[in-house]
């Protein structure tokens, strides 16, 4: 699956804001406070949504009015248009309001379209818990067929009804669907949770603090040995010195990674290296994943990392989306957006209080500059891209 348009109303800081032609790899900048933050918040509250319910995951965001743009009542709206695996277009509409002070799904659409010409098929259409939804999807894409639309109703009207029906084999294409969002990636990573060793056991993808990074390395050395050595590879370009590094078990029953320095005879548990050397590896455990994750979003990796490291990472992200995973990260670094495309870049700015979205290539003196050899990274810190500063 890949995101061609996101399109977002009435949440927070984003009354109506759309994002298209989206690329594999989107890097966003703007200024502290313009939105880059609540537009990686959208795809974490549509995972948290789906995996347990749009109350919950308004309440964790200090409820309705809170999530709301300020002056707005509602509804809160998200769009997702997307090429699904036969590279059919689909669109996912939902949107949330108030019932007697609950947050409710108002409407909740799955559509597809069935070719270059015919109405598409709705999937999923639904309204406060109750709606239809279609029930032979396996003649789906036939020429002349028409579709057979059930009523179903749901417990709560909060819960998202590609939730309660995608768990059934009879709704393959919304189980599809529900699995991708489940799989979505949005990084959380802290430092602080990758240091200590963890309990031995199994974990083949890098959860979103990190902090089981040292039982997927564990995986991919014993897995993927390859994929692994990449990443030693890695490893020894950018943190002179360190020569190994491995996942040890300890005699209580648990992982500790330990870093070699080639200058020194014993090598180093977690705790004693440098920020910046953990969260690269980190990083490249997850970017050298062999199934990457649909869809990826990562705040800011910048932090820690010395600017010319930032280069080859942007690569690697790319490498990432080219392997199958949707990349987004957004960024407040020069250096990291100098390793950027023009047509990969979006900034965010605000208006009258809210945010708007350009893409840098639509920018003409953007464009100009950039086939003339200039560097989008030097382009923004000269404030070429208006109303989104460094800082």
């Amino acid at each position: 699956m890949r995101i061609e348009a996101l399109e977002i109303k009435n949440f927070r800081l984003f009354r109506a804001a759309k994002l298209t032609n989206l690329p594999r790899l989107t890097i966003v900048v703007g200024a502290n406070g313009s939105g880059k933050s609540t537009l990686f918040d959208v795809f974490s509250f549509l995972k948290e949504s789906l995996s347990h319910n749009v109350a919950q995951a308004v309440a964790r965001r200090g409820g309705f009015g809170e999530l709301v743009s300020r002056g707005e009542s509602g509804p809160i709206g998200i769009t997702v248009k997307f090429r699904e695996s036969s590279g059919r277009l689909a669109v996912y509409i939902l949107n949330i309001s108030q019932q007697d002070g609950r947050p409710v799904v108002e409407r909740e659409i799955l559509r597809y379209k069935r070719g270059s010409y015919g109405a598409a098929w709705h999937f999923v259409n639904f309204s406060r818990g109750k709606g239809t939804a279609i029930t032979n999807e396996a003649v789906y894409g036939q020429d002349n067929v028409e579709q057979e639309r059930e009523e179903f109703e749901l417990e709560d009207p909060s819960i998202l009804a590609i939730k309660g029906l995608g768990q059934f084999r009879g709704f393959r294409i919304v189980s599809e669907f529900r699995s991708l969002i489940e799989n979505w990636h949005i990084s959380d990573f802290h430092i602080s949770d990758a240091r200590p060793s963890v309990e031995a056991g199994y974990a083949e993808h890098l959860s979103n603090r990190g902090d089981n990074v040292a039982q997927v390395a564990r995986f991919l050395h014993k897995h993927y040995p390859e994929r692994f050595n990449h990443v030693l590879e890695a490893m020894r370009r950018r943190a002179p010195g360190v020569s190994q590094v491995e996942a040890k078990p300890t005699e209580d029953g648990r992982l500790v990674l330990r870093f070699q320095d080639g200058s020194f005879k014993d090598p180093f548990i977690a705790r004693y290296v440098s920020d910046g050397t953990i969260k690269m590896f980190a990083y490249l455990v997850l970017l050298y994943d062999p199934k990457p994750y649909p869809l990826l979003a990562v705040e800011e990796p910048e932090n820690q990392l010395y600017p010319e490291l930032l280069l080859e990472l942007v690569e690697e992200f790319r490498d990432y989306a080219r392997r199958g995973g949707q990349v987004f990260v957004s960024t407040h670094s020069p250096d990291f957006l100098n390793g950027a495309r023009l047509e990969e870049v979006f900034w965010l700015a605000k208006q009258d209080g809210y945010t708007t979205v350009q893409r840098a290539s639509d920018n003409k003196t953007l464009a100009n500059l950039v086939d003339e050899g200039d560097l989008p990274g030097a382009l923004w810190k000269q404030g070429l891209f208006e109303g989104a500063g460094l800082r």
